[in-house]
């Protein structure tokens, strides 16, 4: 007779605390909970057993007595994922926290970090050297996660993506052995690393490229919402204009007094400080902001103003649309989320792929969307007490279904939810039949499950 799944776990337990420190596989107490606690506070799955992992070697022994034990596993790093994916009830998770190290060479300008190092955590690394680092918005997000996924960011106009910025990788795979993958070696699993995230393996180190910015320049305008339509007809006319060293990012917010405002994020990474400063004045004069703070800054600083915004906790649903430009039909779906915002927590954030991000060729990477456009991020967030959570999320559908008409195919992979099957089908476009072999490859059991990939044929 075949093990019951609470048997299976049990033998995969007993076998994990033989091969490794008995304390880094916890299956209660606070190791656990930390361990099983995520940015989304709405996902309230419970892993069998967690493995707190300290290195690689800690990697391969999970991943063994997962696949010898026949146990679901998934992997955590930064934890950031809304969907929930980093968790799964009475599986394992691969814990990847406390693997946090950043080393920078300075003259080569690479870092090395760890699998459960945070975005933050690199920047602030990178920072001692003078050097920064292509990130996302949000300091907490996995920088592992995030980079594997895409990861559109404030310096992305001049430096590309973060995915655009991995050097190489070491992975675990399937039956537990490490690889390190780079352009010469296992090209076709780190061609569909870049883009199609940690669905191949558990990357437990990578190299990324820094930079060096001697005139960062960001901040934040709020505009009351009466001025919306102004302002954003007039931003969509200035950022035909801009810059590959100008980022805007950009969108709805709830302002100081719980009213929706208009915010602008812009990013200035050119060598040029009166350049940038010409540039972000010029944002001011679209409306009459109520709030004004731009000037010199730290990626750390940035990151961490976004992370006060977002903290972990709150409930999440997320939808995501990417469009091509600033159209009237954008504008007036952002619009629609403003004056119908159910949540003084909720936000429309704009992101955008243009510049040197867009210069890339569509094969060069399993992301294949490189033509210049707009990843919308639309976020449903409430307290965890909130008992209007429907209306919160019918918010989120109401802002994402306004905006198909002007959609592309498909989508940020980064946060399609697992059930928005038609746009993963769309979601790495050309590249779909070359990336499904890659994991048949390397993965043919779908040990791995993170971003949704697109169904096999």
């Amino acid at each position: 007779m075949s093990p019951t799944a609470p048997q299976r776990l049990s033998r995969l337990t007993d076998t994990l605390r033989r091969t490794m420190r008995a304390e880094r596989v916890v299956t209660t107490g606070p190791d656990y909970d930390a361990g099983r606690t995520i940015w989304n506070g709405a996902v309230s799955a419970r892993p069998g057993v967690v493995v707190r992992c300290a290195g690689p070697a800690d990697v391969q022994a999970a991943v063994r007595a997962a696949r010898t034990h026949d146990v679901p596993l998934t992997v955590r790093a930064g934890g950031h994922d809304w969907a929930g994916r980093a968790l799964s009830d009475g599986g394992l998770t691969i814990d990847l926290s406390g693997m946090r190290q950043v080393t920078v060479d300075p003259v080569a300008q690479i870092a090395e970090v760890s699998g459960g190092a945070t975005a933050a955590d690199v920047v602030a690394g990178a920072q001692l050297h003078g050097l920064t680092a292509a990130t996302g918005s949000a300091g907490s997000v996995g920088m592992a996660g995030l980079t594997l996924g895409r990861g559109y960011g404030p310096l992305s106009g001049r430096f590309k993506l973060a995915v655009d910025n991995l050097l190489s990788a070491d992975v675990v795979l399937a039956d537990g052995s490490v690889v390190t993958t780079d352009h010469e070696r296992e090209p076709e699993l780190f061609w569909a690393l870049r883009g199609a995230g940690g669905n191949f393996g558990v990357v437990t180190s990578m190299r990324v490229r820094l930079h060096r910015v001697p005139a960062l320049l960001s901040g934040l305008l709020l505009f009351p919402w009466e001025q919306a339509q102004t302002v954003l007809t007039g931003l969509a006319d200035l950022l035909d204009e801009s810059p590959d060293e100008l980022t805007v990012q950009y969108g709805v917010l709830p302002g100081p007094d719980g009213t929706p405002a208009v915010f602008l994020s812009p990013t200035w990474s050119g060598d040029d400080r009166a350049a940038g400063e010409r540039a972000l004045a010029r944002l001011g004069t679209l409306g009459a902001p109520a709030v004004s703070q731009v000037g010199p800054t730290t990626t750390s600083d940035m990151l961490a103003g976004i992370d006060a915004l977002f903290p972990f906790g709150r409930h999440v649903e997320i939808r995501t649309r990417s469009v091509p430009s600033l159209t009237p039909g954008v504008r007036t779906a952002l619009g629609l989320a403003g004056d119908a915002l159910t949540s003084p927590y909720s936000a429309v954030s704009v992101h955008s792929l243009h510049g040197a991000a867009a210069r890339v060729p569509a094969t060069d990477t399993a992301f294949a969307h490189r033509v210049p456009h707009l990843m919308t991020e639309i976020i449903a967030l409430w307290d965890p007490d909130d008992t209007r959570a429907a209306d919160h999320r019918a918010w989120a559908d109401t802002v994402a279904q306004a905006l198909d008409a002007e959609a592309l195919p498909g989508g940020y992979a980064n946060l399609l939810g697992p059930d928005e099957t038609a746009r993963i089908a769309h979601a790495y476009g050309p590249n779909t039949a070359r990336l499904l072999e890659v994991k048949r490859r390397f993965d043919p059991d779908h040990v791995f499950q993170a971003i949704p990939l697109p169904p096999a044929s």
